[in-house]
């Protein structure tokens, strides 16, 4: 007994010095968004005191010089609006590919897994081209684009989570007049709730903190996602208002944080029932 408390202590100290080492640089971040300019790069250790404190002249400089508001306000519309499409498309198609067994589904299936570890990097000169002769150099446009990026994962996750819905309750709603889209929605999406929720965290947090994809893709002289914006935060001759980086900083990444802190334990949930069955 003696032995597994010592090796629990052992264990929660280890991990403590972990957790406190992973959230040390958002804490630093966070201490000089309220320092002066001077003391970021002078003192960025130390806690702000009345000499070097700033207040929220840092947030208000990320808000309104460089128009941070505007770059939140299309991250969040892209990031909705691209999981959205991810989760509505991917799980219909996986179910499709699931429930209809043929030899183009199978194809379709191995297709997308494949998909997932094809490099970003080389098809990222010729989807900026595409994107601008097709007009999906927008926000609306880059939408579809995350949705061919993201359905790889998504379509491997709800797949097997299907495999593991029995076919008898699918049967029964087809007996009693329902359409194939009725039972998906009525029937098959709700059991596929846990899935919904660890694809749509992963999606999230990934299309949120996303900077290549917009970078190449949207017109920025338009549009500019949080990343982006934090990116021209940066002057001429090499001049960085440090500052309000880092206000920006904290800004972008405070809601991801909640978001996934909030729904965390559903992660482990909608993986394992996706494994229930290969």
């Amino acid at each position: 007994m003696k032995k597994k408390r010592m090796l629990s202590t052992a264990g929660t100290g280890v991990f403590t010095v972990l957790g406190l080492i992973y959230i040390a640089p958002i804490l630093i971040v966070l201490m000089n968004s309220f320092k002066k300019k001077v003391f970021i790069n002078k003192e960025p250790f130390k806690l702000p005191i009345e000499k070097t404190w700033n207040g929220i002249e840092n947030y208000l400089t990320a808000i309104d010089k460089y128009e941070l508001l505007s770059a939140v306000g299309w991250t969040v519309f892209i990031t909705v609006g691209s999981v959205l499409v991810i989760l509505v498309c991917t799980s219909m198609c996986a179910w499709y590919i699931t429930r209809v067994n043929t030899k183009f589904t199978k194809a379709f299936y191995l297709m997308c897994v494949f998909s997932m570890v094809v490099p970003f990097q080389m098809v990222m000169f010729t989807l900026s081209l595409v994107a601008d002769r097709t007009g999906l150099n927008t926000p609306w446009g880059i939408i579809i684009i995350y949705l061919g990026f993201g359905a790889g994962l998504a379509v491997f996750m709800f797949c097997g989570f299907v495999k593991s819905i029995p076919l008898e309750i699918e049967e029964a709603a087809m007996i009693d007049g329902c359409t194939p889209l009725r039972t998906f929605f009525s029937v098959v999406l709700p059991i596929m709730k846990p899935t919904y929720i660890s694809v749509g965290i992963l999606e999230t947090m990934w299309i949120w903190n996303d900077f290549l994809l917009p970078y190449l893709v949207l017109d920025l002289n338009k549009y500019k996602t949080i990343s982006i914006a934090v990116q021209y935060m940066k002057g001429s001759y090499g001049r960085v208002d440090m500052g309000a980086i880092m206000a920006a900083l904290i800004i972008a990444v405070i809601p991801v944080i909640i978001f996934y802190l909030s729904c965390q334990k559903h992660i482990i949930k909608g993986v394992a029932a996706g494994a229930v069955k290969g």
